[in-house]
Order: C-alpha cells, then structure tokens, then sequence
C-alpha cells in the first residue's frame, strides 16, 4: 500500500490533509482517486490506514480508519554528532543513517571543518538533508524520520547532552578504551550520542573539552576509517549490539 508521511499538524479530527508534491504523486502518478486506501504516517512513529475522500490539484483529504501498528521504529535512539564534511559526503551519512536506524543528525561546525555553513546557507542545507532523510525513510519503511538540525558549534552540542547519556567520540589517538568494550560492558542504553570528526579527525583540544563533559574517547581499531564511513560504522555495531540489526535483546 502506498505510504505518505504528514506533519501531526495535518491529522485532525479522523482526517488527514495530504499537501505538496505527494498531491501529485498521488493523482498523477498511482492514479488514485476517491474510495482508495493508503497508508499515512506522522513521521513519529505512528501509522494510519486511511481512505481518500476529496481527491484535488491542491491537496487530498483522506478520512483515518484505523492506527495501525507501524513497526521499525529504532529501540536504541542514536544521535549522530557529525564534524560536516567536504561535498556531498553529508547526503550519503544522513541517507544511510536512517536505513540504518539513526534517531538524529546534529550537523557540528568543528576546528578541523573545511565546509562553513552560515546564515541562509546553513538553514537551506538543514532543508536539504531532512528532505534525505525523509525520502530515506520511506524507502527502507521506517515509520519515523530522523530529526535533522542546524549546522551547530561545539557549546550548544555539549550543553544539550542529557544527563547520564552515554557519550562516545572514536578518536584515532585513543589506545585504551574501544567501542567493542562499550557495547559488551555497558548495561544496554535506550539513547547514545556518537561524535565522528570531519576529514582530518577532531583536534586534541576539542577531544579534551568534550571528555571534560563525560564524552568517553574509543578506539575502533587499527584502521582509520573515512568520516563517511566512521559513523556508519559505529551506528551499525551499536545497534547490532544494542538494538534491533541482532545481537543480545537483554538488558
């Protein structure tokens, strides 16, 4: 069946308003008209069967038969902290990342960072990777969409973190701790933050001003992994181990 995500804002009273270019997907492309079903998601995490009613050029109001069970949903919540990088390396993390499972993308400005978003730029870029993420979604069938923000410094990023997070940076100088030690030691966690640098990795001295703020530095091994491929990385073993892509199920 076919499935269109809305804001919450466009489910009211048992009706769903369906605007933009799903319109035209809907009448132009699957050819669907009044008296045909499709399935209708809030991009939150809640999925509804619903009938069109009033088919249109502008918009199609379909009425809700019933909440169905959506399913996918993520049930560890991964915040990607990602040092954004050169080109279109960002559209390929914040693609894969929700197919993935990740729960949110915090595009970070760091010392290292070529790319510098400001102003206008920042905020069409944010429209640009959160337009991903939502195609991402609905194309591995999760019932969610991944939440996208600003392009951000380090001050907000650390003074977001919520309290007792688990909060982890992959750092090339770190020999000690590893990732693999995390996920077998640590009790199971409901949400975890990941900090992946850009090309040419964090500096020292954000490192330390992030583990100043409980941010645990690990290593993923002997080789230096690509910022593309770091996060990835990581999200995958976390959720393997943690979540839902296998592992123990056990807390």
């Amino acid at each position: 069946m076919p499935r269109f995500f809305v804001s919450p804002e466009q489910i009211k009273d048992g009706r769903v308003t369906i605007t933009g270019p799903d319109v035209n997907h809907i009448s132009r492309v699957l050819r669907l008209g009044a008296g045909d079903c499709l399935t209708v998601l809030d991009g939150l995490g809640k999925a509804f069967d619903a009938v069109i009613e009033k088919p249109g050029k502008e918009e199609v109001v379909c009425a809700i038969r019933k909440e169905l069970p959506a399913g996918g949903t993520p049930s560890v919540r991964v915040t990607l902290v990602q040092g954004i990088p050169k080109g279109d390396k960002m559209d390929l993390i914040i693609q894969k990342g929700t197919e993935l499972g990740v729960s949110r993308v915090i595009p970070l400005t760091s010392q290292r960072a070529v790319v510098k978003l400001e102003g206008d730029k920042s905020h069409k870029r944010r429209e640009r990777w959160q337009r991903i993420a939502l195609e991402a979604a609905k194309q591995c069938r999760r019932p969610d969409v991944p939440e996208v923000d600003e392009p951000t410094g380090w001050d907000p990023v650390l003074a977001g973190l919520p309290p007792e997070v688990v909060a982890l940076i992959p750092w090339e100088e770190e020999s000690a701790g590893s990732l693999k030690e995390v996920l077998l030691r640590e009790p199971t966690k409901k949400e975890i933050y990941v900090f992946i640098g850009p090309e040419g990795g964090f500096a020292p001295g954000e490192v330390e001003r992030a583990r100043a703020r409980g941010v645990r530095p690990v290593t993923l091994g002997p080789r230096i992994l690509r910022t593309e491929t770091a996060g990835l990385a990581v999200l995958t073993m976390i959720l393997y181990q943690w979540g839902d892509l296998g592992g123990r199920s056990d807390g």
